[in-house]
């Protein structure tokens, strides 16, 4: 008498690899991974902030670690449209300070 063999599903499972979360810098519009760009994110009392995490609480936005692109975002109303607030030119200045302290760092 012959024994018949069966297939166990757990030997036929596929490892799939997980999608990469793509984000779009808020400056010059290319579509990358989301850990290589730089999040912005305003927390519930209004401060502008840069999450190094990429989990802090908040309304976000992501910009390319380029100081082109840095530069572009706070010369124009693009963070205070997806951020939906308001940025002195103290807050601007302050942004574009700790912007270029990160890109050296990147470098």
């Amino acid at each position: 008498m012959k024994l018949a063999t069966m297939k166990s599903s757990s030997s036929s499972h596929h490892l799939t690899a997980r999608p990469v979360p793509q984000r779009t810098c808020l400056a010059c519009r290319s579509v990358k991974a989301k850990r290589e760009l730089v999040r912005l994110v305003r927390n519930s009392e209004g401060c502008i902030e840069i999450d190094a995490t990429g989990k802090k609480e908040g309304r976000g936005a992501y910009i390319c670690p380029d100081l082109a692109c840095w530069e572009k975002a706070l010369k124009g109303r693009q963070l205070e449209r997806s951020l939906r607030c308001s940025l002195t030119p103290a807050d601007r200045a302050g942004l574009m300070e700790k912007a270029e302290d990160l890109i050296k760092g990147v470098d």
